[in-house]
């Protein structure tokens, strides 16, 4: 399976399947076009939301400002726009944690 992405005018969109108070943070996989992500943080006040946008942007490489939750805020299944990064490098990191060679 692979990440679907959508790129327009320099952002990318994306699904995210958020899987809340796991063990510990870490993007692990993809599952239905979507990247899989484990989150520590609970789906409190926020907290995963922001512990999503971190994620995100450390992987990816990008100031956390650059990272934007555009649809699912109250559910597991989200889309995430980020600034500054193109379509390839998000399919490359859905590919590495499928175990994927890229």
């Amino acid at each position: 399976m692979h990440v679907t992405v959508d790129e327009r005018r320099g952002t990318v969109r994306f699904a995210v399947r958020v899987q809340p108070r796991a063990s510990r943070s870490e993007m692990c996989g993809t599952h239905g076009g979507a990247l899989k992500v484990r989150l520590q943080a609970p789906p409190v006040d926020g907290a995963a939301n922001e512990s999503l946008v971190e994620l995100v942007a450390e992987m990816l490489g990008v100031p956390r400002r650059h990272v934007r939750i555009v649809a699912g805020a109250t559910s597991r299944s989200k889309v995430v726009e980020v600034e500054g990064v193109d379509r390839a490098r998000v399919e490359r990191l859905g590919a590495i944690h499928e175990g994927r060679k890229v």
